[in-house]
């Protein structure tokens, strides 16, 4: 696979867990960019992270996402509000493949507080160097969800 661009962001629950990844991940020779947060601030809001992930990958079609937050489930859900977002939740490396086999995901949401260091290293890479299948089953589910992610809904 090659080296894409990986945009990286986290809240205070996932900072450490995330500047350990970032080392890692360039050392490994991706481009690693840190949408923050950049300090350690405990009462920063995972939201801002998420989103400006999301943003930018979906504006930068090539790269991938990994946001972490205590649970992953936070910026799990404000990075699926972005169009054209596929985030996943994995916590360990099965989930991680399968959400890049089947679904195709863009965006690995990682648990700070339930993962170590080196589940959450191992998740990353496995899911970083997973392709999608292109299996004529999944293409026919994302499309379902394309059109599902297009349709306007009134109340």
């Amino acid at each position: 696979m090659n080296k894409s661009t990986i945009y990286i962001g986290a809240d205070h629950a996932g900072w450490e867990m995330k500047s350990h990844l970032e080392e890692y991940l360039k050392n490994k020779g991706y481009s690693v960019i840190d949408m923050g947060n950049k300090d350690l601030v405990e009462d920063d809001d995972y939201p801002d992270f998420g989103y400006a992930v999301a943003k930018r990958v979906v504006t930068d079609t090539d790269s991938k996402g990994i946001v972490i937050c205590g649970s992953a489930q936070g910026v799990c859900i404000v990075a699926n509000k972005v169009k054209g977002v596929r985030a996943a939740t994995a916590f360990n490396k099965n989930v991680a493949t399968t959400s890049r086999t089947d679904d195709d995901s863009n965006i690995l949401c990682l648990p700070g507080l339930h993962l170590s260091q080196t589940d959450a290293l191992e998740i990353a890479e496995t899911w970083l160097e997973t392709n999608f299948s292109g299996e004529q089953r999944h293409v026919r589910r994302l499309e379902k969800v394309s059109e599902i992610e297009n349709q306007e809904f009134k109340s």
